[in-house]
């Protein structure tokens, strides 16, 4: 079935509903056009981070002392 035979199926059966339906019909489908939104900016945040070099003071940092460097161990 191609988009726009669906829309007009679609469109046909928004007709017999009613006014409330209709109501519902359209928060649900704002619903998933803010749910698209969020996701594409979601991707773009995280492709921004994983591209750029300010988050990497998160990274973890270089082991610099290790268990010989200590004068008294925790039993």
């Amino acid at each position: 079935m191609t988009r726009e035979s669906l829309i007009q199926k679609t469109l046909q059966h928004l007709e017999q509903l009613p006014d409330q339906k209709v109501k519902e019909v359209s928060d649900f489908a704002e619903f998933l056009l803010f749910k698209i939104d969020n996701q594409i900016l979601t991707e773009g945040i995280q492709k921004m981070v994983s591209e750029y070099k300010s988050f990497d003071f998160l990274e973890d940092d270089e082991e610099i002392y290790s268990e010989e460097d200590l004068k008294e161990k925790y039993k």
